[in-house]
């Protein structure tokens, strides 16, 4: 939508980059500049290249054009599972190595007060050897001063319930991304599937149990998700007129939990990998706490005794 992406050979260095051309338009351009400015930062927090943020080399004009020249990367993550893990994911070794990555850049954006705001599959990139990789497009990326309210903020398989609520968010929002974005590379599908903000929630709470009553008492759009005793509304298309349907729904617990939609890819594991299974569900547990306050932060999760690789 703002901007495309070519590889290009640099004439002078004779080694390949990754060129983001921002429409030209003024406000797109304005955009680009503050991602510019954001990537800046990041790059000077982590001189040595460590914490896995993309590396912007340089930026020109051309016709116009804000022109953002990046390191040349491969695939991004939704590539790697359409090739390697088509509906049934990758393997767990495979998915710590990338969790470990992940929340290194989470710590650097959270050291440098930055959200991300757009995390999934697609804006992670790996190098050719899949070893190594790299968390992209900053375009939606703000300091954590800024942020309003807004319910379409990250994009909606990935978005936190706090965003859809209308509730204060910070760095939060982006560590329910990574754990939505692991648990699909483990098992290759997406985990909430709503077609809209409020199918979003009934998705999310299937499987994460009901928000507590103080959650949705913080939350500005709850009414148009909750009635007055806070039950569930959710609206349904009807399958014969194509019209919205009201449905009051009462989570009494969830009916597609975590736990149970991990273990159908434990059939053939031994103990040892039941184990380390075990405790990947136990992190995105963490990651996915309804309560962002009580949601794990990315040094956490890198102290967690599956990255570690720690028994329980």
């Amino acid at each position: 939508m703002f901007s495309g992406v070519v590889r290009a050979t640099d004439q002078k260095l004779g080694k390949l980059a990754a060129i983001k051309i921002i429409r030209n338009n003024e406000s797109m351009k304005k955009a680009g500049l503050k991602e510019v400015d954001i990537l800046q930062k990041l790059a000077n927090a982590d001189p040595d290249d460590k914490k896995h943020l993309v590396r912007l080399e340089r930026i020109f004009e051309h016709k116009g054009h804000l022109c953002m020249v990046f390191e040349n990367l491969s695939i991004n993550l939704r590539e790697v599972l359409k090739k390697f893990g088509r509906d049934v994911g990758i393997n767990l070794k495979a998915v710590r190595a990338y969790a470990q990555q992940m929340f290194l850049g989470l710590s650097l954006l959270r050291k440098c007060n930055v959200l991300h705001a757009d995390l999934k599959p697609d804006n992670v990139l790996v190098n050719e050897a899949r070893n190594v990789l790299k968390i992209c497009d900053l375009g939606s990326a703000s300091d954590a001063s800024e942020n309003e309210i807004t319910p379409y903020l990250v994009s909606r398989f990935y978005r936190a319930p706090e965003i859809i609520l209308g509730i204060p968010y910070d760095f939060g929002i982006d560590v329910w991304s990574i754990g939505c974005t692991l648990f699909e590379l483990f098992t290759g599908k997406i985990l909430f599937t709503g077609r809209s903000n409020n199918q979003m929630l009934r998705a999310i709470m299937e499987c994460r149990g009901k928000f507590s009553h103080k959650v949705l008492r913080k939350a500005e759009f709850g009414r148009q998700h909750f009635d007055d005793l806070l039950n569930f509304r959710s609206i349904e298309k009807d399958k014969l007129t194509g019209k919205d349907l009201v449905r009051v729904l009462n989570f009494t617990k969830p009916s597609r939990d975590l736990r149970s939609r991990l273990m159908t890819n434990a059939k053939d594991m031994d103990d040892v990998e039941l184990k380390e299974l075990s405790s990947f569900i136990d992190l995105l547990d963490r990651c996915l706490n309804l309560n962002p306050e009580k949601r794990c932060t990315p040094v956490e999760a890198l102290k967690h005794p599956f990255i570690t690789r720690v028994k329980i």
